[in-house]
């Protein structure tokens, strides 16, 4: 029997290892490693991609602490898990930024079941970055960025493999995570096309009362609407 996308996302999730060394004093934020947050992963893919249809990749930077960092899940923190996916969780109730603008746009896209058959939410760097307990980007230091390339190459060639289409690929952020996503593409040639998105914690942080604006942006160029 082959293997569905979710049985092959959870194969890649249990498997993630960094094997370069970092940067001193930067560490490494893997909740794969966390049975808790395993499961609630697990539940989640279960629940939504535990078929083989195909679908579209959405990129952002890497995984934060208090959103996919906790429940495992990109753009999903604890409470959205549990009010939005019906998956009961005993973490912290604490809202993520990226979180409240991502399930808006999912709900007026036609709501998670609708959204999650059709797209594939991930990050550049499918592991997240601590350093002095704050979250870091993969792209603020150089160092890390050198010593992640064939990490981030490895992660998105395998992801590939699930079932992704290969004609587009849409990316969050329009800045920094754009410009190394699209230079690590036009070596890799994984994407005919990439396609950037507002990110959603600068929409939350600066352009919050045009946050419905942004949304629509999101709808027209992913087909909601």
């Amino acid at each position: 029997m082959s293997m569905s996308f979710a049985d092959k996302v959870l194969v890649f999730y249990r498997s993630l290892h960094i094997n370069a060394r970092l940067p001193k004093g930067i560490q490494v934020l893997n909740p794969y490693q966390d049975d808790r947050a395993f499961y609630l992963t697990a539940k989640f893919y279960k629940k939504y991609y535990d078929d083989d249809l195909e679908r579209t990749m959405i990129l952002g930077i890497n995984p934060g602490r208090f959103g996919a960092g906790l429940t495992g899940i990109p753009f999903t923190d604890p409470i959205k898990l549990e009010r939005v996916c019906g998956i009961e969780n005993d973490l912290p109730k604490k809202a993520e930024l990226s979180a409240d603008f991502i399930h808006a746009m999912i709900a007026a896209f036609g709501g998670a079941e609708k959204f999650f058959s059709m797209f594939y939410f991930n990050s550049v760097s499918p592991l997240g970055f601590i350093q002095n307990g704050k979250n870091l980007n993969y792209y603020d230091s150089p160092q890390l960025l050198k010593s992640l390339q064939s990490f981030i190459t490895d992660s998105i060639h395998t992801q590939i493999g699930f079932g992704v289409n290969r004609k587009k690929a849409f990316c969050l952020g329009e800045g920094e995570n754009l410009k190394h996503l699209t230079k690590l593409n036009e070596a890799e040639e994984f994407f005919e096309e990439i396609v950037p998105l507002a990110h959603p914690r600068f929409v939350m942080q600066y352009k919050r009362k045009q946050m419905q604006g942004y949304i629509d942006d999101y709808l027209t160029k992913l087909g909601g609407h």
